[in-house]
């Protein structure tokens, strides 16, 4: 039997104006200085705000 896995979205997570505050603030302490990781977290939440044009540039 084959195992049947969904990729996981963050943004499908992010319903709160409080999730996406403690999502970015963990973002950016597992970030450091890498600034690509900064990226993609602001447009997973582009993406959990419907802002696709904007996350699509990200």
């Amino acid at each position: 039997m084959a195992i049947i896995t969904n990729r996981w979205d963050s943004a499908e997570h992010l319903k709160t104006e409080e999730d996406i505050q403690l999502y970015l603030e963990a973002c950016l302490e597992e970030a450091g200085d890498d600034p690509n990781a900064i990226i993609h977290a602001f447009s997973v939440i582009a993406r959990a705000k419907n802002m696709s044009k904007l996350a699509k540039q990200g």
